[in-house]
């Protein structure tokens, strides 16, 4: 491979052949940026590019190879972040015009800090909605986000920028944050594929907050091999994030014999369309999962999920609302005042439905090892849409992108999204769902749908031939 073509390639390869000597990490970076630069413009995945910071950290790195120093696992990749994470020397806007004049973070956020301590180089920070409440990437400010394989489509979100990036072919892997489904919706309308750790897994240090009690770490690759390493090296207990204080690191890389593998029906079924059905029917068949099982109460999970979401993130951000609504995302601010109003004793209930369905839910896990659900109720809606039908019903798309991820977050559950391939040729994902702190289970099965080839991520859209010139280094 040369530098110019590795927007197809992953990141494990990309490491391997720099490691190899196949072409410079300057190289490699200048045609990262040069595809940014051609294509982002249609895309909107970035609200910033870090060009200096790229150039330095690749001529630090051939510098570092040409001494003959070892080199970390993931020297030369490149990888991009969603504007909630901090990144030294830039203000962290997360997606908002009220923290625009912000001062730059003085140190980047930790699992910036990972992916750089293990070799790999940040070009930017990627497009979200608003404070991460929505799952459309429709940004007042920045404008949408667009999907790669439909540029008049949603990219989902509010990790929207995080998966389109990926998509694109502009870096192999991206840092996002789910909180309500906010990487496993853009890894399905966008067809890579992202994780969702347990809760509690990934540090949350450095990062704007949404809903302290919901919020995850994840990340976006083109493969299943590449977002295993990834997560593998974000893994760090972190004192900094109580949550992340205390759990030793677990490879996700762990191999296993047979697994134990169940479809959720009933609410799953209930709110899919027939492309997101025959998604989650396609993985049962491949992973040999014969047995359909219920969800317990997957609506109040849901609802539950709604309420301490909107609480938790409307007392967050009263205090600027109240100062600065006119410059608020007007898709989001009225939800935020109206959850800041909740009665306390509403809030008090969700949690106790949260602690109780935890407990039926992972009665499950004593006969499953890995539950398969869509991920979204249908492949991407267009940007601007309002509404979307889901078997004759007509429900609101921003509210409701996230039907089928909501029910796992509550529970803070471990979650891998695998791509798969609709008839109309967009993609959709499934959700593989593990009990706590067994990521390695729901890789396991991604493993295996992508080597049967029913989960994959498509190819880069664009035209790699206007960006191969010059030789490489």
């Amino acid at each position: 491979m040369t530098a110019h073509d590795y927007s197809s390639y992953g990141a494990l390869t990309i490491a391997r052949a720099y490691a190899d000597g196949a072409f410079s990490a300057r190289t490699l970076i200048e045609a990262t940026l040069a595809r940014i630069d051609a294509y982002d413009a249609q895309v909107n995945a970035f609200t910033e590019v870090t060009r200096e910071r790229a150039l330095a950290e690749a001529d630090a790195l051939d510098a570092r190879r040409a001494r003959g120093d070892a080199l970390p696992p993931l020297a030369g990749v490149p990888f991009a972040a969603k504007n909630l994470f901090d990144i030294e020397g830039i203000a962290t806007i997360a997606g908002s015009r009220v923290l625009a004049n912000a001062p730059p973070a003085a140190r980047d956020a930790t699992l910036v800090a990972r992916l750089a301590d293990h070799g790999a180089i940040l070009v930017g920070a990627l497009n979200m909605d608003e404070f991460a409440y929505g799952f459309t990437t429709e940004n007042h400010h920045a404008g949408p986000c667009r999907n790669p394989h439909d540029l008049a489509r949603s990219s989902g979100g509010s990790s929207g920028g995080s998966a389109a990036a990926v998509a694109a072919g502009f870096v192999p892997v991206t840092l996002g944050t789910d909180t309500n489904g906010s990487v496993r919706v853009p890894a399905s309308l966008c067809g890579v594929f992202g994780v969702k750790p347990t809760y509690g897994r990934l540090s949350r240090h450095g990062t704007y907050p949404f809903v302290a009690s919901l919020d995850h770490m994840g990340a976006f690759a083109r493969n299943v091999e590449d977002l295993a390493a990834i997560h593998d090296a974000l893994q760090f207990a972190d004192p900094l994030d109580p949550a992340c204080a205390q759990r030793a690191f677990e490879s996700a890389n762990t191999r296993h014999g047979a697994l134990r593998v169940a479809r959720l029906g009933g609410y799953f079924d209930e709110h899919s369309n027939d492309e997101a059905r025959e998604a989650s029917h396609a993985a049962a068949d491949a992973l040999d999962a014969s047995q359909t099982v219920e969800y317990p109460d997957a609506d109040a999970a849901r609802g539950a999920a709604f309420l301490i979401t909107a609480a938790e993130a409307g007392q967050l951000h009263m205090a600027n609302l109240r100062a600065r609504y006119d410059e608020r995302e007007p898709l989001s601010r009225d939800r935020l005042i109206a959850g800041a109003l909740l009665p306390a004793a509403w809030i008090v209930q969700a949690q106790r439905v949260r602690a109780a369905l935890r407990r039926r839910v992972l009665e499950l896990f004593e006969r499953y090892d890995v539950l398969i659900a869509p991920a979204t109720p249908m492949v991407a809606p267009h940007i601007g849409d309002e509404f979307m039908e889901i078997n004759g019903e007509r429900l609101a798309v921003r509210a409701n992108l996230g039907l089928l991820t909501q029910p796992v977050s509550c529970l803070g559950l471990p979650v891998v999204a695998a791509p798969m391939r609709t008839k109309s040729g967009l993609p959709i994902a499934v959700q593989l769902i593990a009990p706590p702190w067994r990521e390695d289970l729901a890789f396991e099965a991604a493993r295996r749908l992508e080597a049967a080839h029913v989960a994959f991520c498509p190819p880069p859209p664009f035209d790699e031939a206007l960006l191969a010139s010059g030789a490489d280094a």
